[in-house]
Formats: C-alpha cells, sequence, structure tokens
C-alpha cells in the first residue's frame, strides 16, 4: 500500500468522510493517498453502508499477523490455475466480498458466491466450500439457504448423489426477476393500503404514489432483463449487443 499501511486516525477520517458521502476522490485527496486505496479499504471492510474505523483497524491487525503466523487458522491456500497470481486473487475475493456485503449480503453469504463466482467450474459441493473458507458445514449450509432463497445459487446432484452448489449465467436473469416480483407484492400491498387508509387522503395518496413508481420500476426492470438475457451468453471476445449499437453511432 502506497505510503504504508493505513493508521488509526486515518481510518477515522475515511470513516467521517464516507459518513458525510464525500467522494473517494476526495477521502484520499485529504489523506495524501490514491483514491484505490481508500476505495479498497473501504469495500472490504463491509462496504460505504457498513465501514467502522475501529472493525476495519482490528481486521487489519488480524490479517497481518495470520501472515506472520502462518500456523495460524486461514483459509487453506487453492493452487490457482491458468498462471494466476494467488496474492492477487485473494485481494481481489476480499473486495468482492466487501461489494457483496455493501449491496445486502451478509458476510458468509458473501463469502460462498463469492468463492463460487472465481472457481473456473462454477461449482462446488458443501465439504468442497467448507475446506476452502475454513468453516464448518453448518455455516455453509445457512449461507446456501440463504443464497438458495434469493436465486443466487441452484443445486445439482451428480452420479454420487451429492449436492453441488452451482452459479450460472442465468442466475443473475432469475436473481433479477426474483427482485422485480418483490416489488410487485410492494406494489400490491401499498395499494391495499390505499383502500384501507381511504382515498384521497394524505396517507392514501403516499402509498399510490410509492405502488406507481415500485411499479414503473418493476416493469422496466422486468424488461430490460428481458431484453439483456442475451448478454449473460456471450462468449469471449463477442461483442454485446449494445457495443455493436454503439459502433453504428
Amino acid at each position: 500500500m502506497p505510503g504504508g499501511r493505513l493508521t488509526k486516525e486515518e481510518r477515522r477520517q475515511i470513516a467521517l468522510g464516507v459518513a458525510d458521502s464525500l467522494p473517494y476522490a476526495e477521502i484520499a485527496r485529504r489523506l495524501g493517498r490514491p483514491t484505490s486505496t481508500v476505495t479498497r479499504e473501504v469495500m472490504r471492510n463491509g462496504g460505504p453502508t457498513a465501514y467502522r474505523a475501529d472493525l476495519a483497524h482490528r481486521a487489519t491487525e488480524r490479517r497481518a499477523h495470520r501472515r506472520r503466523n502462518p500456523s495460524s487458522r486461514d483459509p487453506e491456500p487453492v493452487s490457482q490455475p491458468h498462471g494466476r497470481d494467488g496474492g492477487a486473487v485473494a485481494e481481489y475475493e476480499e473486495t468482492f466480498i466487501g461489494v457483496l456485503m455493501a449491496s445486502g449480503l451478509p458476510r458468509m453469504p458473501a463469502r460462498v458466491l463469492t468463492c463460487l463466482f472465481v472457481t473456473d467450474t462454477g461449482s462446488l459441493t458443501a465439504s468442497g466450500l467448507a475446506q476452502r473458507l475454513q468453516v464448518s458445514p453448518a455455516s455453509i449450509s445457512k449461507a446456501i439457504a440463504f443464497l438458495e432463497s434469493q436465486s443466487l445459487v441452484r443445486r445439482e446432484r451428480d452420479e454420487r448423489r451429492r449436492d453441488h452448489y452451482v452459479v450460472d449465467n442465468d442466475l443473475f436473469y432469475q436473481s433479477t426477476i426474483a427482485s422485480a416480483r418483490a416489488n410487485d407484492r410492494l406494489v400490491e400491498t401499498a395499494r391495499r393500503g390505499v383502500a384501507v387508509l381511504g382515498p384521497h387522503t394524505p396517507a392514501a395518496n403516499r402509498l399510490e404514489n410509492v405502488a406507481r413508481f415500485l411499479d414503473f420500476i418493476s416493469e422496466s426492470i422486468t424488461r430490460a432483463a428481458e431484453q439483456a438475457r442475451e448478454v449473460l451468453h456471450t462468449g469471449p471476445g463477442t461483442p454485446s449487443p449494445d457495443a455493436s449499437c454503439a459502433n453504428l453511432d
């Protein structure tokens, strides 16, 4: 990290800047640090909605301690294919976990989902996940149950009747559609409130406006997901549909 590790005071300044909704570039300028340093620090420690200076500092100290003491409980090193840099992959995983947590995922489901995403097969058994993440099977089971409820993973059974947990391209589409359907339920509930509270009252008007807004958003999300679904199956080197259109301008 340029300029050495962040100090506790610098982390406190980052937390204050995040709380004030300052851009990462502005926080970095005030600290005399690269923007990437501040961005990485926030995203690997809970994201902008959950970043806490004291927790981030303790987490960094724990990571430093584990590096100095390799015998401590660390995730089992995974042999990296395709000549990948193991250290860079590990740092990327931490960043990805932070981004997923900032989007609302609890830490363990975020770790499991990240592990599946960075695996070339996109598929691991529960024991494989537990081994890679060095956690109990019960932790994996709870995380998988949460991810399945959000349509973020699916399970397949092999010929030996072992469950494999899978991420694939269509899961993003399915998760997006599930989110739109959740909005539909909110729309229905809001409009039910209009009848209960009485038409033309301020509360009913508020709920009707919320219903209209969410109805529009839900319809837009569903339409966009249907139109963009083919992008999820685009092969390497194949231009996406929007890129092709851009070339026509």
